[in-house]
């Protein structure tokens, strides 16, 4: 499903400009991906769309810390959490697209989603709320862990 999510990605400007689910998996289909990969994706695809202002708050108001419930923690890794909070402290993500990235990772029902998972997912998330993403953080969420920096 990873690589599904990517490809929309890198293969579409905005969030707002892939086709219907219909069209899409046709498409998708025709660049060779499964059929059950595809579903899957557009199941989440679905759900992450449905994360709008409606069902979020503009913003959350908190001085504390983000405590995970026990069902985050068997899902998202240590690492993959660190980082989240990291990101929301460096003011990468708000606290309510840190909850929304939440909500996609414990979607996937996979024990111990790495970093590289979680920052996909992340990517995905603020390219569904945003139409301009800052060309660094995209390099960031798009930079495998293990790679070595030229700089």
């Amino acid at each position: 499903m990873f690589e599904i999510l990517m490809y929309l990605f890198e293969s579409y400007f905005d969030a707002e400009s892939y086709p219907p689910p219909e069209k899409l998996s046709r498409k998708l289909f025709a660049a060779g991906f499964e059929e059950e990969e595809i579903s899957d994706a557009l199941t989440w695809l679905s759900a992450l769309q449905q994360q709008s202002a409606s069902n979020y708050p503009a913003e959350l108001q908190h001085t504390g810390i983000r405590c995970f419930a026990e069902l985050e923690e068997l899902r998202i890794s240590a690492e993959a959490r660190q980082f989240l909070i990291f990101a929301e402290q460096q003011g990468m993500v708000s606290a309510v697209e840190r909850e929304m990235v939440i909500d996609r990772a414990v979607a996937l029902q996979q024990e111990n989603l790495g970093l590289d998972k979680l920052k996909l997912i992340m990517l995905m998330v603020l390219w569904n709320r945003h139409a301009n993403l800052d060309p660094l953080l995209i390099e960031e969420l798009l930079t495998p862990i293990h790679s070595q920096q030229l700089h």
